[in-house]
């Protein structure tokens, strides 16, 4: 009988503002012995162009496994397929919305809702500015459904010296939250 794997991670990228912190969560994780599991929505290959200019194989080759957004037959669609959890990063309010209601119309909203009703964990670092009642209503509701909602939100205390370094600190402290200490970040009260 072989052994389930259970250090896998779920990546998702939608087409919000912000692809960069899921390009470099995927970074982070390859020297890792987690394994990832991206799933990129259309919107989100097309922010990947826009935003930072790079190619859409160039974020799928950092993954150790690819699923088309149209897969809801995918592994990660599954309850029984176990894992760490799932960060969407950036995640739009679309698929917040869609999360939120159960509507499972990608797989990227069909894997996260398998992560609430398994109880693993769910970030969602939902990326909209100014926020309406509505949206807040959305993440409120998703953090009683046992979602954490993280706002890729850059930490200042740091001084960090560029926005390459904001997008490690985000992405390093969201990885933070499924106990995955990835590198050497300036911690708030740890040296100078």
């Amino acid at each position: 009988m072989s052994e389930t794997r259970t250090n896998r991670i779920v990546i998702a990228i939608t087409g919000a503002s912000g692809v960069a912190i899921g390009v470099r969560l995927l970074e982070l994780l390859r020297p890792t012995n987690v394994e990832t599991h991206l799933v990129l929505s259309k919107a989100g290959e097309r922010t990947i162009s826009e935003e930072i200019g790079c190619t859409v194989k160039s974020v799928r080759d950092l993954a150790d496994v690819v699923y088309p957004a149209a897969d809801i037959g995918a592994a990660i669609a599954s309850g029984s397929f176990k894992t760490m959890g799932m960060l969407i990063a950036p995640c739009s309010v679309k698929t917040m919305g869609e999360i939120r209601t159960g509507i499972t119309s990608s797989l990227v909203s069909r894997a996260a809702d398998v992560m609430l009703k398994e109880r693993r964990r769910l970030v969602l670092m939902v990326r909209e500015t100014p926020l309406h009642l509505g949206h807040l209503r959305t993440m409120t509701s998703l953090a009683e459904m046992g979602a954490i909602i993280m706002p890729p939100v850059p930490a200042l205390y740091s001084k960090p010296n560029s926005i390459d370094e904001m997008i490690t600190y985000t992405a390093a402290r969201a990885l933070d939250l499924f106990d995955l200490d990835v590198g050497d970040i300036k911690r708030w009260g740890e040296g100078d």
